[in-house]
């Protein structure tokens, strides 16, 4: 190879394909109209996905979820799963990556400009993707260190103004709890409900360790129910760990044994620091945090890798 460069760092300089309104194109040229319903209002619905060994975690949940949202929306896209999973695909084959962060986004379309939206003709769909290192047994973690959290002072959306559970485009909500971020170091806010209860994060679910029990907000709340969420609950119960969901307030958190977030491309990601108080006993990941991380990183290696060497 001539400069002496290496073969990630020419896949680095090469140019991205993504796949936008079912055709694979150069991301400078992926764009979507000025009039989508997506850009002028968030009418859309989305999911961020991981993908191992060339293909996506969790499929089948990530793909009711999006069902769900798109059924809250009343936007009939018209597009089987398995047709939107081979947009997957397709993006990951023409960026030759095996381990990526993909998202794949769905909205309205084109429509004239009224906020009462018509039934959807034209749906606007892109498949994003990013390359992130190899998981499982043998996995870098895409973030530095464990995460410190700050609890912030905007609030949860009720469920009752707009469904936790709906993952939309309209992301306003977090982008102004993480504004609030700028004045200390924290890495992910903590925001809370009306009532006062812990929910989840800006971009995350919480989870703490106390009494011996592992605990997570209810989805009862605004919580959106995050696959790697349930994942983790799967996990924990399959250990025989007490697992319990509830309402708890921001000093429950502050005062666990272990705190940690996930979601899909962070994974399972420790905390040090809540509210600038120090959780547990030693920094990094307690017990129960790294046995459910190393369960985790098993189920991705059987799922996505050992099928290759098999």
């Amino acid at each position: 190879m001539n400069g002496g460069g290496t073969m990630s760092e020419e896949r680095d300089k090469k140019e991205l394909y993504y796949h936008v309104d079912g055709s694979l194109v150069p991301a400078s040229k992926a764009t979507v109209s000025v009039r989508d319903r997506g850009f002028m209002y968030g009418d859309g619905a989305f999911e961020t996905l991981r993908a191992y060994g060339g293909d996506v975690f969790k499929w089948d949940s990530h793909a009711d979820r999006l069902d769900e949202t798109c059924t809250i929306l009343q936007l009939d896209h018209g597009l089987s799963r398995e047709t939107l999973k081979q947009r997957i695909d397709d993006t990951l084959d023409a960026n030759n990556f095996t381990d990526a962060y993909v998202k794949l986004a769905i909205t309205r379309g084109v429509q004239p400009g009224k906020l009462t939206p018509q039934p959807t003709s034209d749906p606007t769909v892109v498949v994003y993707v990013s390359s992130l290192p190899r998981g499982g047994k043998e996995s870098t973690p895409v973030w530095d260190g464990p995460a410190t959290l700050q609890t912030v002072k905007t609030k949860r959306i009720p469920n009752n103004a707009l469904p936790a559970r709906a993952k939309t485009h309209n992301y306003l909500n977090g982008i102004l709890a993480r504004l609030e971020l700028r004045v200390s170091d924290a890495d992910e806010a903590v925001m809370i409900d009306q009532d006062g209860f812990i929910a989840e994060g800006a971009t995350s679910n919480l989870f703490f360790v106390d009494d011996n029990a592992l605990k997570t907000p209810s989805l009862e709340g605004p919580v959106l129910p995050g696959i790697t969420r349930q994942t983790v609950i799967e996990l924990a119960e399959s250990e025989s760990i007490p697992v319990e969901t509830g309402r708890y307030r921001p000093d429950d958190l502050r005062s666990a044994d272990e705190v940690f977030v996930t979601n899909s491309t962070w994974e399972i990601r420790p905390v040090d620091r809540v509210d600038g108080i120090s959780i547990g006993e030693a920094a990094g990941a307690g017990p129960v945090t790294t046995l459910l991380s190393i369960l985790y990183d098993r189920q991705v290696e059987s799922q996505h890798y050992d099928t290759q060497t098999a």
